[in-house]
């Protein structure tokens, strides 16, 4: 006698003859199952099944449980049956619940009687989500278990399971994650955290006084980013519509209203391609903070990246999915875009520098800027890119862009030709964003004027002239940091996963 193991087969073949006819007995066994039923709750799949404990629960409260011990305790559990060996008068089968946690189910001759147990053997199939009840025991090798008295199906499975031994391709991940989360542990634990890293985002904006507010996703007119956006039309309205690229512009409508702290956690979509740290639709985080600056906004991105670290690896110090340990504590770096720049490159580059200078330094190392957007911001951040963002491993904030393509943005404080801004760039991928927002009405219309004549030029991520946000501007906006964060790169930061892995059902083609 042996019991069911978790590293045992969930299914003998991926051929696509056999899973074929799979399916055809399976659905003959749905039919037996509907035929049979003796009410309408009953069959292949019923209303309600019992349930008084979950399969988690019970291995916490029996974790000390000592083998061939018995409880005396009857507890009916659902799961799906992951693992299967019928034996003559005896049956093993593994039941897995959502989060992966499994119990073994022992189907006697003894308990179920001889119809009952043929049953079993019969119509009961891998994949399949039954319901047993019986008395909480471990068995005789230590596997806690329940000793069925009675057992229903749930819910059956028309399909195979694939082969646990088998890795699933990434492909196959990202186009069946149902698959993927039934099967592979890294799946289920990437779901619980995202949805930590939210909670502890939260958590700590509330404890900071920030209220979470919801903006429009179908726009009239797209902006807060240099993307390109997706375009749609409306029938009831008769107009084109965007949907949102970003949410900042709508967040500051917030500010001006008098919300001095607001958030969002919010879908954005850009109709760009898809790599290994891009998704076409995607989760950011947005906040503002008024009588704050780019500096203070700093302070709190770093405050909230290290707490869901925290959240889900119990330390700052976490652990990513090839094993590799990685920092996030302590105190970030914070580096000049201008001065990194021209310390890579071994010559001075500053916001004086000539464009055709520029062009020339461009062309040697073979970056490639368009003519129709080659302005003197473009190519220095290009030339940045090349030549220090690969190096940035360690959390590290780069301050102060060129103004030209920073349209949101204040100007230095102190420095001609930059903007307060800061890109927050992790494991050389850039995280999040921060800008000390620029609030005067005025300027801010010459930017969007700006950034127009872009877009006439052929710029498809040029920013448009938006009335409505100008007009909102000139009611008065008080000084304010800002910052935007994707959150699946968040995720990447935490677990070291691409981008695919971290979204639970990514777009694919």
């Amino acid at each position: 006698m042996s019991d069911a193991t978790s590293d045992a087969p969930v299914s003998t073949t991926d051929d696509a003859d056999e899973v074929i006819e799979q399916k055809a007995v399976r659905l003959a066994k749905r039919e037996r199952l509907l035929a049979e039923r003796t009410d309408a709750a009953g069959g292949a799949y019923p209303v309600g099944v019992a349930v008084s404990d979950t399969i988690p629960a019970l291995r916490e409260r029996y974790a000390d449980l000592e083998a061939g011990a018995e409880t005396g305790v009857t507890a009916s559990v659902a799961g799906r049956v992951v693992f299967s060996r019928n034996t003559g008068k005896l049956c093993f089968a593994a039941l897995q619940s959502g989060d992966g946690s499994r119990i073994q189910a022992m189907v006697s001759l003894a308990e179920v009687g001889e119809e009952s147990l043929q049953a079993w053997k019969d119509l009961v199939d891998l994949g399949d989500h039954v319901s047993v009840t019986g008395q909480v025991i471990s068995s005789r090798r230590g596997e806690l278990s329940i000793m069925v008295s009675g057992w229903q199906i749930a819910s059956k499975a028309l399909l195979p399971l694939p082969n646990l031994h088998s890795e699933l391709s990434e492909e196959s991940r990202v186009r069946s994650r149902f698959l993927d989360l039934i099967v592979r542990d890294t799946a289920r634990e990437t779901v619980v955290a995202r949805a930590q890293v939210n909670a502890s985002l939260r958590r700590t904006f509330e404890q900071h006084g920030f209220l979470e507010v919801e903006t429009p996703m179908l726009q009239v007119q797209h902006g807060g980013a240099a993307a390109r956006p997706f375009v749609t039309h409306s029938n009831a309205f008769d107009t084109e519509l965007y949907l949102r690229i970003a949410p900042e512009l709508f967040l500051k409508r917030a500010v001006v209203g008098g919300i001095d702290r607001v958030f969002e956690i919010n879908r954005n979509f850009r109709n760009e391609g898809a790599d290994s740290t891009h998704s076409p639709e995607f989760a950011m985080l947005e906040a503002y903070q008024a009588y704050s600056d780019y500096n203070g906004i700093a302070d709190l991105t770093q405050e909230l990246i290290q707490n869901a670290a925290v959240a889900v690896a119990g330390s700052t110090t976490v652990t990513w999915a090839d094993g590799t340990e990685f920092d996030l504590g302590g105190q970030w770096d914070r580096i000049s875009m201008y001065d990194s720049l021209s310390e890579a490159a071994g010559r001075t580059i500053t916001p004086e520098t000539a464009l055709d200078e520029l062009q020339a330094l461009a062309a040697e190392v073979g970056v490639v800027v368009p003519e129709k957007v080659a302005t003197h911001g473009k190519l220095v951040e290009e030339l940045w890119e090349h030549f220090v963002k690969g190096g940035l491993e360690r959390p590290t904030f780069v301050m102060d862009f060129p103004v030209d393509t920073s349209p949101l943005v204040r100007e230095h404080r102190s420095i001609a030709g930059v903007v307060e801004k800061w890109d927050l760039y992790v494991r050389g991928f850039e995280l999040a964003t921060g800008y000390s927002e620029l609030v005067d009405p005025v300027i801010q219309r010459e930017r969007f004027v700006e950034q127009a004549k872009l877009a006439a030029r052929g710029d498809d991520e040029a920013m448009r002239v938006d009335e409505e946000f100008l007009r909102a501007l000139e009611h008065g906006m008080p000084p304010t940091g800002g910052m935007g964060m994707g959150i699946d790169r968040l995720l990447m930061a935490i677990t070291g996963l691409g981008i695919r892995e971290t979204i639970l059902f990514p777009l694919v083609k």
